[in-house]
């Protein structure tokens, strides 16, 4: 049965990105890279927010050439070869193979997706990921906690939403980093 699951890279205060917007403390290398790609090879349909799909999208032309790492040509395929669907009312078209948009944010025929999905489907950008959430959708959250306090800015989770979790598994990196994966407790 396929499941719906939250990835996303957070400060150890809990933001995606800072007050400016900004997420370069967030770049994973390689050894993070590497783990995020086998976290990500299941995933068969991803689910973007407008803001995650504009900044996704430049993996379409990533990792082509044949200098660039073999983990970010490694990305480059998996990113490539799942589907998309973007939810936005304002995109006006998609430039990229796999992608559709949806313009509204439908829990129960999101929750139908789900169900009929022969693999994962990745959820992607904290505001539509908090739609989610709250309609309890995903069934595990998976965090890469950067060693950066970032002091303010977007937040990964959802304010508001109590949602009680259990830990699954986790992970330290050399980095720094910290890999913690938890399921909903249903």
């Amino acid at each position: 049965m396929a499941r719906l699951i939250y990835t996303s890279i957070v400060s150890l205060d809990g933001f995606v990105a800072d007050l400016d917007n900004r997420f370069d403390w967030a770049r994973p290398d390689e050894e993070v890279h590497g783990f995020v790609n086998d976290l990500e090879r299941p995933i068969g349909t991803y689910l973007l927010g407008r803001r995650m799909f504009e900044v996704m999208r430049a993996w379409e032309s990533i990792g082509r050439e044949p200098d660039d790492p073999p983990v970010i040509r490694d990305y480059a395929r998996i990113w490539t070869g799942a589907d998309k669907i973007v939810f936005s009312s304002s995109l006006r078209g998609v430039d990229t193979a796999r992608t559709r948009i949806e313009r509204q944010f439908d829990p129960e025929a999101v929750r139908d997706l789900v169900r009929g999905a022969s693999r994962d489907l990745g959820i992607g950008g904290a505001q539509l990921a908090a739609q989610a959430l709250a309609a309890n959708l995903v069934d595990e959250i998976r965090l890469i906690v950067a060693p950066v306090l970032v002091g303010g800015g977007k937040p990964g989770l959802p304010a508001g939403l109590f949602l009680q979790l259990g830990l699954a598994d986790m992970r330290r990196f050399s980095n720094g980093m910290v890999f913690l994966r938890y399921q909903p407790v249903r």
